[in-house]
């Protein structure tokens, strides 16, 4: 009877933003749902995709009302976000999945608090995906669901070529979103204190469209300390150009305020390369092997400084970050696993939802 069941359970609706696919809004969580859609679909399930516009108030809503009673929906958190009582008011009609890529919107503090409506909308799901321990430990820590409700499914990294390090290790790489809780500033605050300093480049991957006035902010930052020419923003990348980019780098930059998982610093380890980060939210799991990454804390921009400043002094210390990088790209979380526990989240999801309707009234 189980696997009767369990071959039955192949229909999944996705609901996720209308951007998933626009290579001008890349982004670590549409990426994550480009994989595991793809992931499922690889293991036979039927993935019928709902994309869901940001445009206007409602569509979430819309979309949840237009599927069969009973379905079973996966939806991204982002979605949940910005309709919450959309959830709420389909929560005894449709088997919903949250897939959470963070606690709360980010913000320049990362305070990562949920409202009541957003409580309310999470503890209405049957099953919470995370996509990482720390962003688990939150939404509990927020009581959005009771422990067994919510699993763990992190990003995973596509093998990639180990790549050579330069000889003054002066090619930093940033990958984020231009945006306050990424702390660029920070970065920038940190590298004018070398602007006397020969050899070194800083370029700064990701959207430039989520905070325009951050980045023009960013801008004079980098006019009045001198360091045009120094520091690049390369805007979007599609992922050749960003495979290129972590290739080129010899050493990935991450000073984020908040963070749920940090896939930059995953990725960079499985292209061989060092990473310095703040050691917020999720960074810490994000990191194959510790002796790989140089840690700071966050807000901090003069850590930051202090320890460029160790990197750049020290050629057996970008050696020795080096060899453990190289070593981490061994040790880096696969796709397959995260398809695997979000495949069981949803089959799980499914079959509780079966014996409820089982029991008599």
């Amino acid at each position: 009877m189980g696997e009767l069941f369990e071959a039955a359970v192949t229909d999944v609706y996705f609901l996720v933003p209308d951007t998933i696919d626009d290579p001008r809004r890349v982004s670590g969580g549409n990426r994550y749902d480009q994989r595991v859609r793809d992931g499922l679909r690889a293991e036979g399930w039927r993935v019928h995709m709902m994309l869901v516009t940001g445009r206007g108030a409602g569509w979430t809503a819309r979309a949840l009302a237009a599927l069969p009673e009973g379905a079973l929906a996966l939806v991204d958190g982002l979605l949940v976000a910005r309709e919450p009582e959309a959830l709420v008011a389909h929560r005894s009609r449709l088997r919903v999945v949250v897939l959470a890529h963070m606690v709360a919107a980010p913000t320049a503090t990362g305070d990562g608090m949920l409202g009541d409506r957003d409580l309310a909308a999470l503890r209405s799901a049957r099953r919470i995906v995370a996509t990482s321990a720390w962003t688990r430990s939150e939404l509990l820590e927020q009581d959005a669901a009771d422990p067994h409700r919510i699993v763990v499914a992190h990003p995973g990294v596509d093998p990639a070529p180990a790549t050579t390090p330069s000889e003054d290790g002066g090619r930093l790489l940033c990958v984020a979103a231009v945006a306050p809780h990424k702390g660029q500033d920070l970065l920038l605050r940190a590298l004018a204190g070398f602007a006397d300093r020969d050899g070194w480049t800083c370029t700064l991957v990701g959207s430039l469209d989520v905070d325009p006035g951050f980045v023009e902010a960013l801008t004079s930052v980098i006019d009045a300390a001198g360091l045009t020419g120094r520091i690049r923003f390369a805007g979007v990348l599609d992922p050749d150009a960003l495979s290129a980019a972590y290739g080129e780098a010899d050493l990935v930059v991450l000073p984020s305020r908040s963070e749920s998982y940090g896939m930059a610093v995953a990725e960079a380890l499985a292209h061989g390369v060092p990473v310095l980060a703040t050691g917020v939210g999720g960074i810490p799991e994000a990191i194959a092997r510790p002796d790989a990454a140089m840690i700071v804390p966050p807000d901090d921009p003069w850590a930051l400084h202090v320890v460029l400043q160790q990197w750049w002094a020290s050629a057996t210390r970008r050696d020795a970050l080096k060899a453990a990088a190289l070593e981490a790209r061994e040790a880096g979380r696969s796709w397959e696993d995260a398809t695997a526990v979000v495949a069981s989240a949803l089959r799980t999801a499914a079959m509780e939802g079966l014996r409820a309707e089982a029991v008599p009234s």
